[in-house]
């Protein structure tokens, strides 16, 4: 009995000297391995990457930006639906462990010794430890930090708060390339192209089952792994409690069921628009807030109006393009031996210019090309196997004036389009020379509802709608009159259309400008001056007015920052963008009041607060809790008057006179709605402008060659640049009512001679308007004959209205 006693004693004291060995090398290793441990506090305060989005003003979706795809969402809005699927897939005792979970430990060591194949036990708590604090080496000593780290963040954090962690950060795979998806919103929205709240038991679970290695379960190249998992983890779902066993077998029957989030049609469609906020985002708040910050952005952008200005530009682009004749095949591809389809799809295709489409041409027999149309490519970017045909009937090719033997080889690439009601025939297509841009915008606000900078995002980012400073040629002209109005003039006022040659001194060459038709015609009004767009009464009146005087005016409208006082520019010489131009008119539109163009309503922070907005107008009584018999709200507009707002009128009634019956006269009957504008052609036709508005939408056209040359002897504004903005007013403007502009208190409507600007007799209706005339400037009962001094070497063009008026004078001779 003595000896056994001993003997348990002897026993007692090893096992207490073994526990206290072990004791002090778990200490020993404790001590080593926590004294460079990363501060787990920081996850307090963790602010993850958050996409940046920009919505239309319509809300729909225009663009993302981030390097991890994430949208952060608070446990309490995750469905419980969702976390029984991630608890059942990756940690079912979650909620009962300390951060690491020996149930789990024994139970993965026992898988692994029966099956032969490794699997992890590390817990929710562990994955969230390495992902934020650790890096990803397989090492003991990573797994022992993993494990130390664990345990701190469950005696920091509550299980809530960890789990919360862990559904927002998880990297769960890139199923359509560049697009990395980490958190279960994202994932929701990527693969299933729905909210998390809207997702099926078969959905969580597939989801839940990427974390343990996105590759291994893609949908499309690894399809029946994928549902395989999906399936065991809807089995432990039931097994949890998280749904129920019938749930688990109707679900498990189902397909994966992906379908891939498309991106928007207004981020296809508006690549500029979308580019020139992400410039705008990063210039005011930086990289690190574009990309990480999970900004809320309204832009000002209206998806309607933006497919309308796009397709009327490409219509116009491809309608001048066409005019100089076919060009020939994008590229040429061997089909000896090898299949149509495999080889088109290696050809790389403009994505943002549908519903056009690139195309071989299989043979020319018949007097028609047999083309075959390039594979689609499906979600996961595979090329589709059905291979489409069709045919180009000579009516599609009628614009090369060439036959299909003539246009093309086989092998040829080309684009086509389809024709409507005429299943499997196209039209053949070629991507312009030419280039251009068009803006459309809110003259009272500068919100900006339409942007295109060119033919084709995918082809060229450069945006000529902003970045391109060419010369607007005439489209500048109503500002020297609108200068001159400010400053004494009157519609009414005469000015010669007669030659003038310009001695700038100091030993350099004279100028003498010319009219585009190459004539002169006389004693006008100034109305006839810019109706008829004539250069001479503009370097005439620019000379009396004085270009230093007009400059101020320019910048005050904010075409040009500092415009060189030289006559020249009268004409539309300077440089300047299409952006600029179509805010200035805006500023004519709306009475004369300052207008910053704006792409964004406002923006918000990842906590929803608003950090910018556009409308910075002051709203008296706006933030009243309640009524209390007190006065209405009250806006106060405070914005700068950059040009009296009776002159202003005075030039928005001569430019609609443009379109009435001057150089844009075709537009009227194309729009049909009360619009104003002015065309602008520059020397050799290097630039073609139109620029105009309707009471409430102005929009400006600008068409030519990136490398500055000739569009050809006979092109002009109105013959290229007008009709894009008459096609895109015409729809813009479809469901609006005929607005008349509105004529602001003071201006005095009088009627007077077209030709001459003079008071019309009674009963006098024939060949004359209503003019706007400022308060004591309109033309007298009577007329008293005042000396006329010729402007010398015109060709007697003046109509005998005009010589009379200049004969008895009725606002200046100029």
């Amino acid at each position: 009995m003595r000896f056994i006693l001993r003997f348990f004693g002897f026993l007692f004291s090893v096992g207490a000297i073994a526990f206290l060995i072990g004791a002090a090398i778990a200490g020993y290793f404790y001590w080593v391995y926590s004294q460079d441990l990363p501060d787990h506090a920081a996850l307090a305060n963790y602010e993850p990457p958050v996409t940046t989005r920009v919505h239309a003003a319509d809300g729909s979706l225009l663009a993302e930006y981030a390097r991890e795809r994430r949208l952060y969402l608070p446990i309490q809005a995750v469905p419980k639906l969702v976390v029984g699927a991630f608890l059942s897939a990756e940690d079912k005792n979650f909620y009962k462990h300390s951060g690491i979970d020996p149930e789990g430990i024994v139970r993965a060591a026992l898988n692994n010794f029966r099956s032969g194949r490794r699997q992890g036990a590390s817990t929710i708590t562990q994955q969230v430890a390495k992902n934020f604090l650790l890096s990803n080496e397989q090492t003991m000593e990573r797994k022992i930090k993993e494990a130390l780290i664990a345990l701190r963040i469950e005696a920091a954090f509550s299980k809530d708060k960890i789990l919360e962690l862990y559904l927002n950060e998880i990297f769960l795979g890139t199923i359509v390339p560049g697009r990395n998806v980490h958190g279960i919103a994202a994932a929701a929205l990527e693969y299933f192209s729905k909210s998390v709240h809207e997702l099926t038991p078969a959905e969580a679970a597939y989801l839940a089952a990427l974390p343990k290695g996105p590759n291994n379960y893609h949908p499309f190249r690894r399809t029946q792994d994928a549902i395989a998992r999906r399936n065991d983890i809807l089995d432990l779902m039931a097994a949890n409690g998280y749904i129920t066993r019938d749930e688990a077998v109707r679900s498990k029957a189902l397909p994966l069921g992906i379908n891939v989030r498309s991106i928007s049609p207004n981020a296809s469609a508006s690549g500029y628009f979308a580019e020139e906020i992400r410039r705008e985002l990063s210039d005011r708040y930086g990289e690190k807030a574009l990309y990480e910050g999970g900004l809320s952005v309204r832009a000002t952008l209206d998806p309607k109006l933006q497919a309308i200005a796009r397709r009327a530009l490409l219509n116009g682009l491809v309608r001048f393009d066409e005019s100089q004749g076919w060009r020939g095949a994008q590229t040429n591809i061997p089909l000896a031996g090898r299949e149509w389809g495999t080889a088109l799809a290696e050809v790389p295709a403009l994505a943002d210019v549908q519903p056009w489409r690139l195309a071989v041409v299989l043979d020319t027999a018949g007097g028609q090309a047999r083309i075959g149309l390039q594979p689609r490519k499906e979600p996961g970017g595979q090329v589709a196997r059905e291979r489409e045909l069709g045919v180009i009937p000579q009516a599609g090719l009628a614009w090369t004036r060439r036959s299909a033997a003539q246009a093309f080889q086989v092998g040829d690439v080309i684009y086509v389009e389809p024709l409507e009601d005429k299943p499997g025939q196209f039209r053949l297509r070629q991507v312009p020379e030419v280039s251009g841009g068009l803006v459309a915008m809110d003259p009272n606000t500068g919100r900006v509802h339409a942007m295109v900078g060119g033919f084709s995002y995918d082809q060229s980012e450069f945006n000529r709608a902003t970045q391109a400073l060419r010369q607007p040629g005439s489209s500048y002209k109503p500002f020297v009159y609108a200068t001159a109005l400010d400053n004494g003039y009157t519609p009414s006022s005469i000015i010669l259309d007669e030659p003038i040659t310009i001695d700038p001194g100091g030993g350099q060459e004279a100028w003498t400008p010319q009219n585009f038709e190459g004539r002169s015609t006389g004693p006008h009004t100034l109305r006839y001056g810019i109706e008829k767009s004539k250069n001479l009464m503009t370097v005439r009146l620019a000379r009396d007015v004085g270009m230093p005087l007009i400059a101020e005016y320019s910048r005050r409208f904010g075409i040009y920052d500092d415009l060189a006082p030289l006559l020249p520019m009268s004409l539309g010489a300077g440089e300047t963008t299409v952006l600029r131009m179509t805010a200035a008119y805006s500023m004519l539109a709306n009475g004369g009041k300052r207008i910053k163009p704006t792409l964004i309503d406002r923006i918000q922070n990842r906590t929803g607060q608003t950090i910018y907005k556009h409308d910075e107008r002051d709203c008296i009584g706006c933030s009243a809790e309640s009524w209390a018999n007190q006065d209405e709200p009250k806006i106060v507009d405070k914005r700068e008057q950059v040009l009296d707002p009776l002159t202003a009128y005075q030039m928005v009634s001569i430019l609609e006179g443009v379109v009435l019956r001057g150089t844009a006269a075709r537009q009227k009957a194309i729009i049909g709605k009360p619009v104003a504008g002015k065309t602008g052609t520059t020397n050799d036709a290097k630039d073609l402008w139109f620029v105009g508005f309707s009471p409430d939408l102005a929009a400006g056209v600008y068409i030519g060659y990136d490398r500055p040359r000739s569009m050809g002897d006979s092109a002009q504004a109105s013959q290229y640049a007008a009709p894009i903005f008459g096609e895109f007013m015409k729809h813009a403007l479809a469901d609006k009512p005929p607005t008349p502009f509105r004529v602001p208190p003071g201006i005095k409507l009088i009627r007077v001679s077209l030709g001459s600007g003079m008071r019309a007799g009674g009963g006098e209706s024939a060949g004359t308007i209503l003019e706007a005339f400022k308060p004591g400037t309109g033309p007298s009962e009577s007329y008293a004959n005042v000396s006329y001094g010729g402007g010398g070497g015109g060709d007697g063009g003046g109509s005998a209205d005009s010589d009379r008026a200049v004969n008895t004078g009725t606002g200046g001779l100029y």
